[in-house]
């Protein structure tokens, strides 16, 4: 090697050490800058004529562990979801609060039931009449509360996919322009490194949004799709769309359908135009969308249906009468009848047969519907699992009535008839003997204070009778907690809480036990919407009961949300920990980093003096 050839190679050195500083100082100042990852350099010898020469840089390269950073991704979005329902469900129990502790809902209830079981030792006592008038209205109060709060709660979960939505787009705008400047670059320098920290920090910051998954392409770029398949982002970015509502109502519910919904749902729109629902297609399984759109679409709908439910069956054990029909016959046929003047929309009649061919028992509920355009009903119309549900319209009188029945029951072999007046008649085949009726009955909402029986309109819809009417806008009972409130004309006159009849007496305890009974012990069946029981098993039992369930299902969603978070967390933590081991920038690592490059570039830098030395001495002698 000639001293050309050893300055040269000593010049290198004194480069390639002069660049691996600058990169341990960028690597020691960016050492808390987060999403930064350590970075070196690879060197290579140069060689001339056979001969190696010297030395260069190569390549810069990022210190990670690319398999931990997908699973990090993944848990990103894990971790993102549980911490959303966490919170949710933190506010979700301070509505409802802890079972058995003061100022809930039960608490609430309790104190009303015992104000009536005061009021039934002492129907005379006036202060025992206020107090169950105002037990009444404190636990109205708390029901239009709860049911606001979960309303709220829905309408932030609105606000925060919106929000959720804008990063989204501006997290893919980031990533497909740090792609282009990626593609651009020929080298793999520090400023590519950089590129592609960048590019990897804004990508994280997707993963906490949604589930998704990054594709590796040639030249560095990066094609992210959903964990379900759909492209986000290829050559170009795809927008994401939310068309938000101003503000939510109990009734408000997202449908595949645009014309029946009523919150916002998440399109996306490629960049050749074409769209996708998401929601629909049910994309978005993780991350914080995700929590939101389980909070609004379902947790949350269904914490609404519970205190609901308590509302409306507090209204309907209360108000609603049954009555029997009684046994007739005709001619070869037998059956009952029933007198079904006087019912409201959301009131029904039942028939109860058998089929003695199979010996199977089978129930038909027949609704009056006002609202023509909401039929057919489906059978989901009540709670009762095992019910054939026909939605009837009274508009066109007892003819039109007996005809859609008798429409209704034809199959079974039952015929329905309107002897007289508004008595409704259903008899069996007769001789045919195949289909026996085994009951008929019609239940009626008591509208008036003073009806004769125990029945009264307690609560209300606002100002109008509760009943359980179906229209085409939905169910009465949906939202029916924010609007429950005492009957006024109770309010101005207690005495009805004992008089269900002119002449009774003031210390009758007739009413007082009626409702003291109906609220404590009748057994009522609840919708599975309300997530306690199932679809085929609905939850039967006291109204109590059932409340007491509502709230430990809560408190068991907001335990199972807190656990999940901090195992989520566990699991965050622990790959986070992984990567940073790799990833992360080690002072005490750049350090003794930077002694070897000292030595190296003081090596080198002697090597030139001694070549300079030799140098002159060659130039004496000449």
């Amino acid at each position: 090697m000639s001293l050309s050839q050893a300055l040269s190679a000593a010049i290198s050195g004194l480069n390639v050490s002069q660049s691996s500083l600058a990169l341990v100082a960028a690597n020691v100042a960016n050492a808390d800058t987060p999403g930064y990852v350590r970075k070196t350099v690879d060197q290579v010898a140069t060689a001339g004529n056979g001969t190696g020469i010297g030395v260069r840089i190569s390549a810069v390269q990022r210190q990670l562990d690319q398999y931990v950073q997908q699973q990090l991704r993944v848990e990103n979005a894990g971790a993102s979801y549980a911490t959303t329902l966490s919170q949710f469900y933190d506010r979700l129990q301070g509505v409802f609060g802890s079972p058995g502790t003061a100022n809930t809902l039960e608490s609430g209830y309790n104190d009303f039931t015992s104000a009536l079981q005061a009021l039934s030792t002492s129907p005379d006592d006036a202060a025992a009449r206020s107090s169950v008038i105002s037990a009444a209205e404190s636990l109205t109060q708390q029901l239009n509360q709860t049911s606001a709060s979960i309303n709220d709660m829905r309408g932030d979960a609105e606000l925060g996919i919106s929000d959720a939505v804008t990063q989204v787009n501006q997290a893919l705008s980031q990533i497909a322009n740090l792609n282009a400047q990626i593609a651009s670059s020929s080298q793999n320098d520090s400023a590519t490194a950089t590129l592609l920290d960048q590019r990897d920090s804004y990508i994280d910051q997707l993963s906490k949004l949604m589930d998704i998954k990054v594709v590796t392409t040639d030249q560095n770029q990066v094609n992210i799709f959903t964990n379900s398949g759909i492209q986000l982002l290829g050559v170009k970015a795809s927008q994401l769309a939310f068309n938000a509502q101003g503000s939510l109502t109990p009734n408000s519910r997202w449908s595949s359908d645009p014309t029946q919904s009523s919150v916002g749902t998440i399109t996306l729109v490629s960049p050749t135009g074409g769209s996708v629902d998401l929601i629909q297609s049910g994309a978005i399984r993780s991350g914080e969308i995700a929590g939101y759109l389980q909070m609004r679409d379902q947790d949350l709908v269904q914490a609404q249906s519970q205190v609901d439910a308590i509302a409306a069956a507090m209204a309907s054990a209360l108000s609603d009468k049954t009555t029997a029909g009684s046994t007739v016959t005709s001619g070869l046929q037998s059956g009952f009848s029933v007198d079904i003047g006087g019912m409201s929309a959301g009131n029904s009649i039942k028939i109860g047969y058998t089929d003695s061919l199979t010996n199977t028992p089978h129930t038909i509920t027949l609704m009056r519907v006002d609202d023509p355009s909401a039929l057919p009903l489906a059978d989901t119309a009540t709670a009762d699992a095992n019910d054939k549900v026909v939605g009837i319209d009274f508009s066109g009188g007892m003819p039109s009535v007996v005809a859609q029945i008798n429409t209704a029951i034809a199959a079974s072999g039952m015929t329905a008839s309107n002897p007289s007046g508004t008595s409704l008649q259903i008899l069996d085949d007769g001789a045919g003997n195949i289909v026996n009726v085994n009951s008929l009955s019609v239940t009626k909402t008591i509208t008036g204070l003073s009806g004769g029986s125990g029945e009264l309109p307690f609560f209300v819809d606002g100002t109008q009778p509760y009943t359980g009417a179906i229209t085409a806008a939905g169910t009465q009972s949906v939202g029916f907690a924010g609007r429950i409130s005492v009957n006024s004309a109770l309010i101005a006159d207690p005495s009805k809480l004992v008089a269900y009849a002119s002449g009774v007496s003031t210390g009758d305890s007739t009413r007082p036990n009626f409702m003291y009974q109906q609220l404590t012990a009748a057994q009522m069946t609840f919708s599975p919407d309300t997530g306690v029981g199932g679809a085929t098993d609905p939850f039967s039992g006291t109204i109590t009961t059932f409340l007491r369930q509502s709230m430990n299902q809560q408190a068991d969603a907001a335990n199972a949300a807190s656990n999940l978070k901090q195992g989520q967390d566990v699991v965050l933590n622990s790959l986070q920990q992984r990567f940073d081991d790799t990833s992360s920038v080690n002072i005490d690592q750049e350090m003794t980093n930077l002694l070897s490059l000292q030595n190296a570039y003081a090596a080198n830098a002697r090597v030139m003096s001694t070549v300079k030395n030799m140098f002159d001495i060659l130039t004496q002698m000449m």
